[in-house]
């Protein structure tokens, strides 16, 4: 019976002189038409056995038409792809940190569509510094006389150190020696840039004294690290910015300080704990700042710097800076996004990081009730679904002792135990046509509401959901 079939299947050629081929080659292109055809037909006979009922629906023409049409499908579909962040972490790294806002979207879509003045002065007719679109702005809100940015923070601190003490000496407190994620390490870094580090204090205390001691005639600056992923707590002493900066007056040597997620203003004012700014920095008079654009800032990736005039300027002539230059798509994002910034009252409504990370729990609890009853009905009657009391957390090492009251619905099978139920569940959620991405935790499958803004876009493919 089998042998039979497989005279049934048709050639690679008689199923491309199919009319719907025709139409897929138009749409597609015949290269990854017949690459599609070619691997369905070997599928069909792979899976013809001695059950030859069971084969016989693969050999319709509809069928492969269609088999052919979901691999085309799957073979132009993008790799980086839109996904809903239900994780109940809102600055997810791996999920692509900060969600931009709709002025730095359409800034972007405007340079991407035609040619654009990035290095033009369109007044005099010469060409520009590419940094001149976001240094006024930068100036402005962190207080500095100068600013330059680069692709990342990682990359910013690489090229300050590089710029202003290599082949010398940089004192760090042992308490400040920090890894972020992607095992990026403060005494790598400073390696790389062509640094010594001198280490000064201990893991949990450091006096200026400390400092004081270790400068020597080799010393190019002292650096100041924030701790923005982890937290010493007990007998602790760290040397302030402003603490620093006097130290460092007295022997003419300049401070930097890494801020990492680099907020541009109080975010306790909106009931968020307190994260040091990059103006606070400028005034405690430290001379160089470097931070992130894409967490707490709501932007795209970037490194930004700012500080003095005259370093700056000889940051801006280290070779290393053409490598690590932001691109006119970056820099129209980040540009727009800093524009929002100088409106106070509005900033916190516009930028979508702050937006969800002050959401009350009343405004997240009203969304998770919209979803209960459309998502419940969805799952069928084996599935239990719940609304429970949760915490999320701000995410990419920023404030990450702190947690946010949320809300969230908890999914668990009816009967039995959760096991590789859950796991099941969550890879169901992930195939949706935009993935929703949630966690697991203990005998749940969770998702967190905080994120969920487009509840209508999400329920609209929760029909799909094949568990």
């Amino acid at each position: 019976m089998s042998k039979s079939l497989h005279v049934l299947v048709p050639s690679i050629d008689a199923v491309l002189r199919l009319d719907a081929m025709a139409v897929l080659v138009e749409q597609h292109g015949r290269a990854i038409v017949t690459e599609g055809v070619r691997l369905t037909i070997a599928r069909i006979r792979g899976q013809i056995t001695e059950v030859a009922e069971k084969a016989l629906p693969l050999l319709a023409e509809p069928a492969i038409i269609a088999e052919v049409a979901r691999y085309v499908d799957n073979a132009n579909a993008p790799s980086l792809r839109a996904v809903y962040n239900l994780t109940g972490t809102v600055l997810h790294t791996n999920l692509g940190r900060a969600i931009l806002a709709k002025e730095a979207i359409d800034a972007m879509v405007s340079v991407a569509t035609g040619a654009s003045n990035l290095e033009y002065e369109i007044d005099s007719g010469k060409r520009g510094d590419r940094d001149n679109h976001l240094e006024e702005l930068l100036c402005k809100l962190t207080g500095a006389e100068a600013a330059t940015v680069v692709n990342n923070n990682a990359a910013a601190v690489l090229l300050v150190l590089n710029s202003l003490g290599q082949r010398k000496e940089v004192l760090v407190s042992r308490g400040e020696l920090v890894e972020i994620g992607g095992a990026f390490r403060i005494p790598d870094i400073m390696q790389r840039a062509g640094c010594k580090l001198v280490e000064v204090g201990t893991t949990n205390r450091t006096h200026p004294k400390d400092y004081a001691e270790a400068i020597t005639g080799k010393t190019a600056c002292l650096m100041k690290v924030h701790t923005s992923n982890y937290s010493v707590q007990g007998f602790t002493k760290e040397v302030t910015g402003k603490e620093m900066t006097e130290l460092a007056r007295s022997y003419g040597i300049p401070v930097i300080e890494d801020l990492g997620s680099g907020s541009l203003i109080d975010l306790s004012k909106f009931g968020l704990p307190h994260e040091p700014t990059a103006l606070e920095a400028i005034n405690n008079g430290i001379d160089v700042v470097t931070f992130s654009g894409d967490k707490l800032l709501g932007g795209p990736q970037a490194g930004l710097i700012v500080g003095r005039k005259d370093l700056i300027s000889k940051i801006k002539k280290n070779p290393m800076k053409r490598a690590m230059r932001l691109d006119k798509v970056t820099i129209a994002a980040l540009a727009a996004t800093l524009q929002l910034y100088l409106d106070p009252d509005t900033v916190a409504a516009r930028v979508p990081t702050i937006r969800l990370l002050i959401k009350t729990v009343a405004e997240i609890k009203a969304v998770a009730e919209t979803v209960e009853g459309p998502l419940a009905a969805a799952l069928g009657s084996d599935i239990n679904l719940i609304q429970i009391e949760c915490q999320s957390q701000i995410g990419s090492g920023s404030l990450p002792v702190e947690l946010l009251p949320s809300v969230a619905l908890a999914i668990s099978p009816q009967k039995g135990k959760p096991g590789g139920k859950l796991k099941r569940y969550a890879e169901a959620f992930r195939s949706l046509p935009k993935p929703v991405i949630g966690r697991i935790q203990k005998d749940f499958f969770i998702l967190d509401m905080r994120c969920l803004e487009d509840v209508d876009g999400f329920l609209a493919q929760i029909g799909d959901l094949k568990i």
